[in-house]
């Protein structure tokens, strides 16, 4: 009857996890590339969309903290550098700004409805999540300062903007 008991709840945890991030209120994060909610491209820091008909110009996820690991000139951060930072913090999902970027159609990078808030418009920048607290946001700040010395913390939101 155990046996029984385990493989049912193992069957059940796949199912299930698939439906937390439905459940969750629209505006939360989810930092955790391994996990990561909707329909977002893979430089994009996904959040809970709401799910209603209502009209808006745009929508905003939770505030939080990011640690800017490089700026540079507005569109000129590429898919291929978010990856290498990507595998430098592998619990964290690393972000990079593309809003009103044109990039080829048949690259790896692509064109965004996301941006940022606090950050400069014309200006690109390749982040990761560093928390909802400053205390989370300081320890990673220390752990990336080591391989990008002029990593500096940010408080955000992502803001998707409807086309």
């Amino acid at each position: 009857m155990r046996k029984l008991a385990s493989i049912l709840l193992l069957a059940l945890v796949p199912a299930l996890a698939g439906t937390a991030h439905a459940q969750r209120r629209p505006g939360t994060l989810c930092p955790d590339p391994a996990h990561p909610c909707g329909d977002f491209k893979p430089h994009e820091l996904p959040f809970v969309l709401p799910r209603d008909s209502m009209a808006r110009d745009e929508f905003r996820s939770d505030a939080f903290y990011a640690v800017i690991l490089r700026s540079a000139p507005k569109c000129s951060i590429r898919e291929r550098e978010r990856r290498a930072a990507q595998a430098l913090f592998p619990g964290r999902k690393v972000f990079s700004q593309r809003f009103e970027c044109d990039f080829e159609q048949d690259s790896d990078d692509a064109e965004s409805n996301i941006t940022y808030t606090n950050v400069a418009a014309n200006t690109a920048f390749l982040g990761v999540y560093a928390g909802a607290t400053r205390e989370q946001a300081l320890r990673v700040l220390a752990a990336a300062q080591r391989r990008f010395p002029g990593a500096n913390l940010r408080r955000m939101q992502v803001v998707l903007v409807y086309p």
